[in-house]
């Protein structure tokens, strides 16, 4: 039986039970947290205008008048039946709440993911390749402007530009409103609206990968075995793409590995500027709102998405560098 596989397993079965602690003491947090900050949902949902006896009724209706262990416990218990609750503002399972913004968050988050990494790469790899140039100089001053640039102000600023101005791109939403598109019309639209939300959402990532990127190039082009193999006369392209790059794209990975959950709910400035139905602005909705379950739900579903992607950055690991061993 091949060693391999059952390292691998046995690396598998311990990281998840690992990580069953850790979502139990950000869910144990998360929870306390979230129900101590100011603000009552009672009031959000009754308004102002309710008396005392009104807002009673509505507390012992939705649980609120318990302790906040009993509160806990209760919720713990529902979880592990798999009921994650009814949300306070929609009046729905949270759940298909969520299913129901998933796909645009997974779009949006998906779209500008590959665009960072992919130009990041690239114009770290040409800024890596032309040390101490004018391309260089101009890469470096742009990934610098772009990462200090805050999203909500970028996003602004491409709205008046590029929609209200140039009228190039829609301002808002996800799909346009007057019309009913079909087929591949349909994603044509999605595709044109989802343009700028992705721009904005991509370009503080792009940055980082780019920076990153140029660093890790320069330092593995220096290294022992980039001199030996150009001596052994092999061509810069096949130097920097095969054995270059490839070792320059372990700290990549972890970047990016680490910057999934991050987007899942940092998507929330740019949903909201953009009208983007996805889940950072229901996360923004949910705490503006005092929407416990939803909120509570969000955050379970934004950790263990990052305890997923730590492991996939793991096993990346293996498949770029033999050296690593699942021990």
């Amino acid at each position: 039986m091949n060693a391999q596989p059952v390292r691998l397993s046995a690396f598998l079965l311990r990281r998840l039970w690992q990580a069953v602690p850790l979502v139990f003491g950000v869910l144990v947090i998360t929870f306390t947290l979230v129900h101590v900050a100011p603000g009552d949902p009672i009031t959000f949902l009754a308004g102002d205008g309710g008396n005392e006896a009104y807002y009673r009724e509505m507390r012992a209706h939705y649980g609120l008048d318990r302790s906040l262990p009993e509160q806990l416990v209760r919720y713990i218990l529902s979880i592990l039946s798999g009921d994650f609750g009814y949300s306070f503002n929609y009046q729905q399972p949270v759940i298909n709440i969520i299913l129901s913004r998933l796909p645009a968050t997974l779009l949006l988050m998906g779209t500008a993911l590959v665009l960072s990494t992919v130009f990041g790469v690239l114009l770290g790899l040409v800024a890596a390749t032309h040390p101490n140039r004018l391309l260089d100089h101009l890469i470096t001053a742009f990934t610098s402007m772009a990462f200090a640039m805050p999203v909500f102000w970028l996003g602004q600023l491409l709205v008046l530009g590029l929609a209200v101005q140039l009228n190039l791109f829609p301002v808002q939403g996800m799909v346009s409103v007057r019309e009913e598109y079909t087929g591949l019309r349909q994603w044509l639209d999605i595709l044109h609206h989802l343009a700028l939300p992705a721009l904005t959402l991509s370009l503080s990532y792009l940055a980082l990968i780019a920076r990153l990127a140029r660093t890790s190039l320069r330092e593995a082009l220096n290294e022992e075995y980039i001199t030996t193999a150009r001596a052994k006369g092999l061509s810069s392209r096949v130097v920097v793409g095969r054995h270059a790059l490839r070792n320059a794209l372990l700290p990549i990975i972890t970047v990016t590995g680490g910057h999934l959950g991050l987007m899942l709910t940092g998507a929330a400035l740019t949903e909201t500027i953009f009208a983007w139905p996805g889940l950072g602005r229901l996360l923004l909705d949910a705490t503006l709102n005092r929407d416990y379950p939803l909120l509570m739900a969000i955050f379970i579903m934004v950790s263990i998405t990052v305890v997923v992607a730590n492991l996939l950055t793991d096993l990346t690991y293996g498949l770029l560098d033999p050296r690593v061993r699942y021990a």
